[in-house]
C-alpha cells in the first residue's frame, strides 16, 4: 500500500481526472449541440419557444446536483445535533460531497437569472405581462400570486428569498468544513460544541427554506398548481440522492485502499440510511398522489393528469416509482445486502438514476409538455453535470486528510460494530 493511503491522503489520479473532464466535455458538447438543434416543435412559434428543451434540461440537472451538495450539508448538521459517533470515520466524505453546493448554487442562479432576462420561459410568472389586465397574456391566477413573487420588471421578492437561501446555505456549509479542519489541529471539545450550536441553527433555517425553495424553484413551474406535501417530497428526493452519492464514494475509496478504519458496520449503517430514505420518499410520493386522487379537485388533479394522460408520461412515471421504491425494498431488505459492496453499488446506481428521472418528471411536463425526449441531449447534459460534481468532490478529498484526527467521538467510531 502506498504512503498516501497510509497517511489517509487522497490522490486524484490523472486517469480519474481525465474521466471527469471527459464527462464534462460531453456535457458541454451536448449544451452547444442542444442550442444549435433545439428548434420549436410543430405548432409552437419560435418566438415563444426560446430553446425550452435545452433550458429545461439545464434546470433538471442544476437542481438535482445542487440538491446533492445541499443535503450532504444537511446530513453533516444532523450528525452534530444528534451527537452521532459511528459516522465520524466517514465524515470527510460527507464534507467532500457538500463541497459541490457552492458551485451548483452558482450554476442554478445563472439558470434562474436567464429566466428573469427572458432567455427562457420556464417560469411563466416572470413575464410582467401576466399580471397586466390590459395584456392578452394576463393570467388571473398568476396575478393573485404577484405579492409572493414580487412580479414586475424584476421579481424582487423571489430574488430576495433566493439569494438568502443560497447565501446562508453556503455560509454554513463552508463553516462546517472550516471548523472541522480546526478541530483536527486543535483538538478538545470547544470547536465540537460550536459545531453543534451552528448545526442546530442551520437545521431550523433549513427546515423552512428547503420547503419554500422547492415552492419557488420547482413547484412554481406549474404555477396554477400547489401541493402542501411538495416541499417534503422534493426534500426526500434530494436526501436519498445525497445518501446514495455518499455511500458510493465511501465504497469507491474503500476499494481503492483508502479509509482502512471504515468497517462493514459503517457501510451497513450507510446502507440502512439509503434503504430508509427510499421508503420516506416512497411514502411521500404515494401520499401526495393518493390524497390528490381521492379528493379529485380539478385544480389539484391537473398536475397528475398532465403526467399520466395529457402528455404521455405514464410509463416513465411508473418506472420512476418502481426504480425508487420496489428495487430498494426488495434488494436492500436483508442485512447481508447492506454489507455487500457490489450489491450496494448496483442498487445505488439504480436509485441515483431513478431520482434524476424523478426531477425530470417534475420539470418536463410543465415546460416542454408532450414534446419530451430522453435522447442524446438529456443523457449528455446529465453526464456533464455528473462529471463536474465528481471533479469537485475528488478535488475536495485531496485537500484534507481522509480520516478525522481529533474528533471527540473518533475512538467510538473506530470501534463501531453492529
Amino acid at each position: 500500500m502506498n504512503t498516501d493511503m497510509n497517511n489517509n491522503n487522497y490522490t486524484f489520479t490523472s486517469k480519474t481526472k481525465n474521466i471527469t473532464i471527459g464527462l464534462m466535455t460531453i456535457g458541454l458538447v451536448s449544451i452547444i449541440g442542444g442550442f444549435l438543434t433545439d428548434h420549436a416543435p410543430e405548432g409552437v412559434s419560435h418566438e415563444e419557444y426560446h430553446h425550452t428543451r435545452l433550458w429545461a434540461n439545464l434546470l433538471v440537472n442544476g437542481y438535482f446536483y445542487m440538491g446533492i451538495g445541499l443535503l450532504a450539508t444537511f446530513f453533516i448538521a444532523i450528525q452534530y445535533v444528534a451527537e452521532v459517533a459511528w459516522s465520524v470515520a466517514v465524515k470527510r466524505v460527507f464534507e467532500a460531497v457538500s463541497s459541490y453546493l457552492p458551485i451548483g448554487a452558482v450554476i442554478f442562479l445563472i439558470i434562474l437569472a436567464a429566466g428573469q432576462l427572458h432567455l427562457h420561459h420556464l417560469y411563466h410568472w416572470m413575464d410582467s405581462a401576466t399580471i397586466d389586465p390590459q395584456s392578452p397574456e394576463y393570467d388571473k391566477v398568476i396575478a393573485g400570486k404577484a405579492g409572493y413573487f414580487g412580479i414586475g420588471k424584476l421579481n424582487w421578492f423571489f430574488w430576495l428569498r433566493t439569494l438568502v437561501y443560497v447565501t446562508v446555505w453556503i455560509i454554513f456549509q463552508q463553516g462546517f468544513i472550516r471548523r472541522s479542519v480546526e478541530q483536527d489541529l486543535q483538538g478538545g471539545t470547544v470547536i465540537h460544541f460550536k459545531q453543534m450550536g451552528k448545526a442546530a441553527v442551520f437545521l431550523v433555517f433549513f427546515a423552512v427554506t428547503s420547503t419554500t425553495s422547492a415552492w419557488d424553484w420547482m413547484m412554481s413551474i406549474d404555477v396554477h398548481w400547489f401541493s402542501t406535501m411538495y416541499g417534503w417530497y422534493t426534500f426526500a428526493g434530494m436526501f436519498i440522492s445525497a445518501m446514495t452519492t455518499i455511500l458510493l464514494f465511501v465504497i469507491y475509496l474503500k476499494r481503492k485502499g483508502y479509509l482502512e478504519q471504515v468497517n462493514d458496520s459503517h457501510i451497513h449503517d450507510l446502507g440502512k440510511w439509503m434503504f430508509a430514505v427510499s421508503f420516506l420518499w416512497s411514502y411521500l410520493y404515494f401520499c401526495q398522489f393518493m390524497l390528490i386522487w381521492y379528493t379529485n379537485i380539478p385544480e389539484e388533479t391537473i398536475y397528475f393528469n398532465e403526467r399520466l394522460h395529457d402528455f404521455g408520461y405514464m410509463g416513465l412515471m411508473w418506472v420512476v416509482f418502481f426504480m425508487n421504491f420496489l428495487f430498494p425494498m426488495i434488494l436492500l431488505m436483508s442485512r447481508d445486502a447492506k454489507r455487500n459492496f457490489g450489491f450496494l453499488v448496483f442498487v445505488g446506481s439504480i436509485i441515483f438514476v431513478g431520482h434524476w428521472l424523478d426531477v425530470f418528471m417534475m420539470v418536463m411536463p410543465a415546460t416542454v409538455n408532450g414534446h419530451w425526449h430522453l435522447g442524446w441531449m438529456e443523457i449528455g447534459m446529465a453526464l456533464g453535470f455528473l462529471g463536474l460534481m465528481l471533479y469537485v468532490i475528488h478535488s475536495s478529498l485531496t485537500k484534507r486528510s481522509l480520516m478525522i484526527q481529533q474528533h471527540p467521538y473518533l475512538d467510538e467510531s473506530l470501534h463501531h460494530h453492529i
